[in-house]
């Protein structure tokens, strides 16, 4: 160790964020005007492909009280009266297409909120008339459809993109990696990730007869590139279903049926806003062609960590390999999934193997020998990292329960989301006692010296056991922070470091370049789940090479009219 702390092994990992990382810094600005950039001080005119829910708090965070909204899609008025109320003066279409052919000159930059299967399709359309683009998480549905994205970047370097997994701008995440880099858990040979049950219920056999499209929905133009098929808001023995499998003391349903498709109700919609049932407005994500189920919701943000310390790439990826699957679906995944993705060296990186659980009650992995309670981070101890609850963030031991996940599936104890407990937290409602000890991690890196944990989206970090990190001193700062993630909300400071980005500043810290890698080698867990036993990746060709079949779920056939390409 060097006299100012910093090691040499510590310099040498955090070269391996080149191209990460701009030359200047995150907070680097270009000449504007000779980018073609507007000024900082100028307003971004921006749109949404989505309004309500999701896409409307992505459109929020960005717009900041600053920039200004001209337009906004929805193919259903109902589930987008969130955002037409919040932007009266903005023009209002169904059809996205129709909004960029009409107002494409005075759109600057485009939020995109759609279902999984439609990211890639509304990006590109964007991308290729020169419009930046902030696109939800997971990128895309498919590993093809990611690295299509990934290509597109390259081929529009003057387009600022950003995937929405919001706990790259935490400060936890950063610290993450420079903990890793610094050498103090040694190489890292394994990570185990986890996460509780989904909040939509998943391995239905049987698809209910069709019922009536609402009036305020455009369903063909909801389906877009995916295959035909009949509406349907779901009958009695599929609510019955749901409220089996949902009502497990977690999550949407609480153990109720779900309402009939004409009540109003939360749920993955905005407050008040109908609860269609069957594919609408959120379970379509449990579905294999239009969603990519937990690996998508939640392993992409629990996994960002690891994808950015130990350089995960498609590159490095040698297999894929399904583990365990229990309630099998012929267009839903499984009801319980876990697969292993194991990775080649990174340069002077070793081997590593990556494991993700789901449907996870307590911790789906503890260092041999090691109790929950050992693992918890000792309350008031130890290095206290990024906001506290109420400012967009969660770290373990803040003293307070995590808040919530919206939109994004039920938690339970050692997994985001709601009922989630932070290391060293109890239960706060009333069925705490049914609830495992938690470590209050979602993952644990096992290195050759210790173990490190993070939580949340990232936004939690910690040695373990507790007592480690207890007398811990943090290394020196490698990682710029993203501006406003420390004080503010993290979401609200990933929308700016895009609306940054957009306006000539260095590129946002998950702009494609990274996101479409990452989403690529991800979205290879919702491939493996169809088959038994390992699929051998090669990335120069982009397919399976073990198993033709799988490729058929690597790379999405379109509907006629819908294809895309660059």
């Amino acid at each position: 160790m060097s006299q100012d702390g910093f090691s040499r092994r510590y310099f040498f990992f955090g070269t391996l964020l080149a191209g990460a990382v701009p030359p200047g810094g995150f907070g680097s600005v270009p000449a504007l005007t000779q980018l073609g950039y507007k000024s900082p001080n100028e307003r971004l005119n921006l749109a949404s492909i989505g309004a309500g829910g999701q896409p409307f708090g992505d459109l929020r965070n960005a717009v900041a009280g600053v920039e200004n909204v001209v337009a906004l899609t929805d193919v259903d008025f109902v589930r987008g009266a969130q955002g037409f109320a919040a932007y009266p003066k903005a023009e209002k279409y169904r059809d996205f297409r129709r909004m960029l052919d009409r107002q494409g000159k005075e759109i600057d930059a485009v939020v995109i909120g759609t279902a999984d299967h439609m990211h890639a399709t509304c990006a590109l359309a964007c991308m290729q008339l020169g419009k930046h683009v902030y696109v939800e998480k997971p990128l895309t549905r498919t590993p093809w459809e990611a690295r299509l994205l990934t290509q597109a970047a390259a081929k529009y370097p003057k387009v600022a993109t950003q995937m929405g997994n919001q706990g790259y701008s935490h400060d936890a995440t950063r610290v993450a990696c420079e903990i890793i880099w610094s050498g103090e858990i040694g190489d890292v040979t394994e990570v185990h990730a986890w996460h509780g049950n989904p909040g939509w219920p998943q391995g239905m056999t049987r698809i209910p007869p069709p019922t009536p499209v609402p009036d305020t929905l455009d369903w063909d133009l909801w389906l877009g590139g995916a295959a035909w098929r009949e509406y349907t808001a779901g009958d009695d023995e599929y609510r019955e279903y749901a409220a089996r499998v949902m009502g497990r003391g977690r999550g949407a349903g609480q153990g109720q049926p779900p309402p009939p498709p004409e009540a109003a109700r939360g749920g993955g919609a905005a407050g008040g806003q109908p609860q269609y049932g069957f594919y609408l407005p959120f379970n379509w994500r449990g579905f294999y062609d239009f969603g990519s189920g937990l690996f998508g919701d939640w392993g992409v943000h629990i996994l960002g960590p690891a994808n950015w310390a130990l350089q995960l790439s498609p590159a490095s990826l040698i297999s894929v390999e399904t583990v365990k699957r229990e309630g099998i679906s012929p267009f839903t995944y499984p009801v319980t999934n876990a697969v292993k993705y194991e990775f080649g060296p990174r340069g002077n990186l070793p081997p590593v193997t990556v494991y993700w659980n789901d449907c996870v009650q307590g911790d789906a992995y503890l260092p041999p020998g090691m109790t929950a309670e050992e693992a918890r981070q000792i309350s008031g101890k130890g290095p206290q990292i990024g906001p506290s609850r109420g400012q967009g963030g969660f770290f373990p031991g803040a003293g307070a329960q995590q808040p919530p996940a919206r939109g994004e599936g039920g938690g339970v104890p050692g997994g985001p989301g709601r009922g989630a407990q932070g290391p060293g937290q109890q239960a706060a409602r009333g069925d705490a006692a049914a609830r495992p000890v938690s470590s209050g991690y979602n993952c644990i890196f096992v290195g050759t010296k210790g173990f490190l944990g993070t939580s949340g989206r990232g936004e939690g970090v910690g040695l373990l056991p507790g007592s480690r990190w207890a007398e811990y001193q943090l290394p020196n700062a490698y990682l710029p922070r993203s501006p406003g993630a420390s004080t503010g909300s993290n979401a609200g400071a990933h929308a700016r470091d895009w609306v940054r980005a957009c306006k000539g500043g260095a590129p946002a810290c998950s702009n494609f370049s990274i996101a479409g890698p990452y989403t690529e080698w991800l979205v290879l867990g919702a491939v493996a789940v169809h088959y038994e036993g390992k699929i051998l990746w090669d990335n120069a060709r982009g397919e399976v090479t073990n198993n033709k079949d799988a490729n058929r779920w690597v790379r999405p056939a379109f509907r006629k009219g819908w294809e895309i390409r660059l």
